[in-house]
């Protein structure tokens, strides 16, 4: 990454975009921390199946990436990105969902509370009209 991310909330930026960009790049930076487990664990340890671990990482490092550029994409304000975020909190939502009953129920209830949050933040109408997405009447 180039530099530090822009500031999310310049003048006239309504919250619950500025909080759902920054939701973002806490996901993205989550995700990135699991990526670079997941590295070290294949350099580290000796995989059942280094070409599905290989795998694992490789799409972890992929959704790590989509998810900076995401969150970029949402601070410049470019709606069409929207979607594939909201697709993004449903994808946590599953995962914490499936952590819960497998156990997990902690971190879990996190990823849980976190992906919500960030979902309806990113569906609220202010976030709509902020991005350039209502529909004219």
């Amino acid at each position: 990454m180039a530099g530090p991310p822009p500031d999310p909330a310049p003048a006239g930026r309504p919250t619950t975009l500025t909080w759902a960009t920054w939701l973002l790049y806490g996901e993205a930076a989550a995700v990135t921390a699991v990526a670079g487990w997941l590295l070290y664990a294949d350099l580290a340890e000796a995989a059942a199946s280094l070409l599905g671990a290989l795998l694992v990482t490789g799409f972890a490092l992929a959704a790590a990436a989509l998810l900076w550029f995401v969150a970029r994409a949402l601070a410049d304000r470019r709606g069409g990105v929207r979607g594939v975020a909201v697709v993004a909190q449903l994808m946590f939502l599953s995962t914490g969902y499936y952590m819960v009953t497998g156990g997990l129920r902690v971190v879990g209830g996190v990823v849980l509370t976190y992906a919500g949050v960030a979902a309806v933040l990113l569906c609220l109408p202010r976030t709509t009209r902020a991005l350039g997405l209502e529909r004219q009447r």
